[in-house]
């Protein structure tokens, strides 16, 4: 599996400041992008995986969403996360 507990742990600590901070915007924002990346690099291969595409679109508008919630919360923490990712709007 791509994704296993001890690289969830890893993103978590780098991102959320603690392994066992999961809800924090910044460590879920880490873990979209990381899971958008894998399913990007999917759908170059397998152009016709229709339902990973909308899981993709899917995941892609909750972490807009959720960048857009930082912005409006505390918009230093939104751009050192968007830097950090290198992510943009």
């Amino acid at each position: 599996m791509y994704l296993d507990s001890a690289k969830k742990k890893e993103l978590f600590e780098k991102y959320g400041n603690s392994a066992t901070n999961t809800g924090s915007p910044e460590s879920q924002i880490a873990l979209f992008t990381f899971r958008i990346a894998h399913l990007t690099e999917h759908l170059k291969k397998n152009h016709k995986d229709f339902a990973t595409e909308r899981a993709l679109k899917m995941l892609v508008g909750k972490r807009r969403r959720m960048l857009d919630y930082l912005i409006r919360v505390d918009i230093e923490r939104y751009r050192s996360i968007i830097q950090e990712l290198g992510i943009r709007k």
